[in-house]
């Protein structure tokens, strides 16, 4: 067990956001999680487990500990007549795992290609792009008590995965409650992917690529290639810009609320969704509010996509926290006196 103390938390996210956590602990394996467990001191201390730092906004220091998940491994596990079993460990990079699947001839991940974050962190999520959600390719998953140490497996139905969420999201109401948040550490996850590959297409950028290469029928490797091209050419560069990817989520209506919105504005982006409700793109409401490019302090909407936020100061001057929600406030307030929508931020804000 690896323990610091009174350490910057600035590069451990995303954002770039300036704040200290009081004691940090690198979780690289389960016996590190009971050694916190067994000493009084952490073990009475609130938990806040972190991945890659790419979906929080901090508003301060953390007073709670910080378990930083640092867990390894991936490997294929089994194959079935229609699908192949891999797993991963929850501190891998989630896009250099999407990576290896394809380079192992694993298709069936590669919408998913370029989304931030840790293997760990995709489940508590739900993370999902172009059609294709986590919970679509989900088999099951390995998490540990953070109260009684004890190792626990979760299939997809007991995650309770929604859009951009989960069970991990959610704190218990009660006692005996199933909500994890605070409670559990995810260790490792395992995926099933199909032996008979189809590609999951459908959306307009996609749609281009397909036009403008004159490709009707894409391998998985090309369909990973434009969806790598397509997210760099829309969103930042963490590593250059700090933020935390998508800051809002897609909000869905009715189609009666979708009909009254076209009535109004007739260029609305929206998508039918399988249970006959309509995503309408958070983007676009943010941008029709005219938001693109302004700023509250050093925290500004990205020029090029309406729904990343962004940190102008770099590190030497970062946005804090505040500017960062005072900001996002104000778009919510806009959209939704334009619009009669709430839009929900996807980062958790510590």
């Amino acid at each position: 067990m690896f323990i610091q103390r009174n350490v910057s938390l600035q590069p451990l996210n995303s954002f770039g956001i300036a704040a200290r956590a009081s004691t940090l602990v690198r979780v690289r394996s389960e016996a590190d999680v009971r050694a916190v467990l067994r000493d009084a001191e952490l073990a009475a201390s609130p938990k806040l487990v972190l991945g890659g730092g790419s979906n929080i906004v901090l508003t301060g220091d953390v007073k709670a500990t910080v378990l930083k998940v640092e867990l390894p491994g991936r490997r294929v596990l089994q194959e079935s007549e229609h699908h192949t079993l891999v797993e991963a460990g929850a501190g891998e990079n989630w896009h250099d795992f999407v990576t290896w699947t394809l380079d192992q001839g694993l298709p069936g991940l590669e919408n998913l290609a370029l989304i931030p974050g840790t293997v760990g962190a995709a489940p508590v999520q739900n993370i999902g792009a172009y059609g294709l959600e986590l919970q679509d390719r989900f088999h099951e998953l390995d998490a540990i008590d953070l109260v009684t140490g004890e190792v626990f497996t979760l299939n997809a139905a007991q995650c309770g995965f929604g859009y951009r969420d989960s069970v991990f999201k959610h704190v218990a109401a009660q006692p005996g409650g199933f909500g994890l948040a605070g409670r559990a550490l995810i260790l490792r996850v395992r995926f099933v992917l199909p032996k008979v590959w189809q590609p999951v297409l459908g959306y307009l950028d996609i749609e281009r690529r397909m036009q403008d290469d004159g490709v009707a029928h894409p391998t998985p490797r090309q369909l990973y290639d434009w969806i790598v091209a397509i997210r760099r050419a829309k969103l930042p560069d963490p590593a250059v810009i700090g933020n935390a990817g998508s800051f809002f989520k897609n909000p869905t209506v009715t189609p009666e609320q979708c009909a009254d919105i076209i009535g109004r504005d007739p260029k609305v982006v929206h998508y039918p969704m399988p249970d006959g409700s309509v995503k309408l793109a958070a983007g676009w409401l943010i941008d029709a509010c005219g938001w693109k490019g302004k700023s509250v302090g050093n925290a500004a909407v990205y020029e090029r996509q309406a729904l990343v936020l962004v940190n102008r100061g770099g590190t030497a001057n970062p946005a804090t926290g505040g500017e960062v929600m005072t900001l996002a406030k104000a778009i919510q307030t806009s959209v939704y006196e334009r619009f009669g929508i709430r839009l929900e931020p996807e980062p958790l804000v510590v």
